[in-house]
């Protein structure tokens, strides 16, 4: 036997030289089970691009983070800079400032001109202000808090066990508060409470709400805020979110017309409610029957649930797209454990849809449904007794 046949046959089985065969420049693969697989490379190529952009936002993301925290978006706003220029207004080194203000430009968060660094007006009003109706970085703090806690996700996967809420990292809940306050800025008093049949009257005259879920108190304080007769009462099973949503009514000043209590969906405490809300959280819950027959007690006779989900379609062909893939991501991550952790165990998801709201409120009791109005991140529900 010649040597180059000596060192064929000496090979592993399973040495990827073996099983790659090019049949009119177009490789072929032996799988394990020894069946021949065409490759079109073509294909092949795409799916690598993807996977480029793909770690290339993943990196991106702990980037913006760093913008956030340092306040190099906020500074490069008032007024383009060089490096050693915004590294001198945000107290930090010119060196790693460069590398960042590149990077920030290569994915398009920044504008560069010869050296010199500046945002667009779309580009402050996205990135500058956690205050306003739309705040980028929010959202890359949500999701580089959850990516901490993979391997613990991981053993999950393989014992079935759950990941509760409370045991994720702090990003977590204030990326979370960050990423969902910007749209409730926008959107909560101006469209989705008109959206509901005679509840913005109720509020004027002075109404009583249950804001059920309400994690850090965004939206409570919301409503306090825009109803001074109203009253409104926060509540989560998370007593550290409950400790913060107590510091933000204190600070905006409507402490007066709130209350917050540490309780379960299940358990909130109170009756005859003209409002009850849920803001992004039944999917959350392992017992999201559980809470819709509460909130069904809770409720007055003609009162209102105003139930916001992230958007959805009712089947995983209708959620193959960005805002499917970023709440899928989320999902599997984030919401399914905590779900799985709790008393019942169920676990709707992220993408649940419309289908599956309206046998929860269904089976709670609830006769009247309906979608009253969403934006591309959330799907806004009202449901009547």
């Amino acid at each position: 036997m010649t040597a180059p046949a000596q060192r064929r046959a000496q090979r592993p089985r399973n040495d990827r030289r073996d099983r790659v065969r090019t049949r009119g420049g177009a490789p072929d693969i032996d799988t394990p089970e020894g069946r021949a697989m065409a490759v079109d490379m073509d294909k092949v190529m795409a799916l690598v691009g993807q996977a480029v952009a793909d770690v290339g936002a993943t990196l991106a993301a702990g980037n913006v983070v760093l913008g956030h925290r340092l306040g190099l978006y906020r500074a490069l706003a008032e007024g383009p800079a060089t490096p050693d220029e915004l590294a001198a207004r945000t107290d930090t080194t010119p060196r790693y400032v460069a590398e960042w203000l590149a990077g920030q430009a290569a994915g398009g968060y920044v504008q560069h001109d010869d050296g010199t660094y500046s945002l667009s007006e779309e580009q402050a009003f996205a990135l500058t202000n956690p205050d306003g109706p739309l705040y980028v970085p929010g959202a890359f703090v949500l999701a580089t808090g959850i990516i901490r806690s993979e391997p613990r996700i991981a053993e999950a996967f393989r014992t079935g066990a759950g990941v509760g809420w409370h045991e994720h990292h702090e990003d977590v809940f204030t990326g979370c508060e960050a990423f969902f306050r910007a749209g409730y800025i926008a959107h909560l008093v101006g469209e989705w409470l008109p959206a509901l049949d005679g509840v913005v009257d109720k509020l004027q005259r002075g109404a009583r709400v249950a804001d059920v879920g309400c994690g850090h108190g965004a939206t409570t304080v919301l409503m306090a805020e825009a109803f001074p007769a109203t009253t409104v009462t926060g509540s989560d099973y998370h007593d550290a979110s409950i400790e913060m949503a107590r510091k933000r009514a204190a600070d905006a000043g409507v402490a007066e017309r709130t209350a917050f209590e540490v309780a379960s969906a299940q358990r909130f405490s109170g009756a005859g409610y003209d409002l009850v809300t849920t803001f992004d959280c039944l999917h959350d819950m392992g017992d999201p029957l559980g809470a819709a027959r509460r909130i069904r007690a809770a409720l007055d006779a003609d009162g209102t649930w105003l139930l916001v989900e992230p958007a959805a379609g009712d089947t995983v062909a209708d959620n193959l797209n960005p805002v499917g893939r970023l709440y899928y991501g989320a999902s599997t991550l984030c919401c399914t454990p905590a779900a799985r952790s709790q008393e019942g165990g169920y676990s709707l998801g992220a993408q649940a849809g419309p289908a599956a709201l309206r046998q929860v409120a269904t089976d709670a009791g609830f006769t009247r449904f309906r979608r009253v109005t969403g934006t591309p991140l959330n799907d806004v529900y009202e449901i009547r007794p």
